[in-house]
């Protein structure tokens, strides 16, 4: 008498789900990223700390050379 054996073969598919989530994942952090740092990528305001007592900078009179 033969002696059988039986094989099965399952089939674990492609790695599609696999790609997608970590695709997902990232396309989520990107969004959550995006609106923290309010939709422009950057976030930072820019700061004027005038401290010279609120007078005007110094303009620079620039003459023209006198004419011989």
């Amino acid at each position: 008498m033969t002696d059988r054996e039986t094989v099965v073969v399952t089939d674990r598919g492609s790695s599609t789900g696999l790609i997608g989530g970590i695709v997902l994942v990232i396309l989520l952090l990107a969004g959550i990223w995006f609106f923290v740092l309010g939709g422009n990528g950057g976030g930072s305001t820019v700061t004027n700390n005038n401290t010279n007592g609120g007078n005007p900078a110094p303009s620079l009179d620039v003459s023209a050379p006198a004419a011989s």
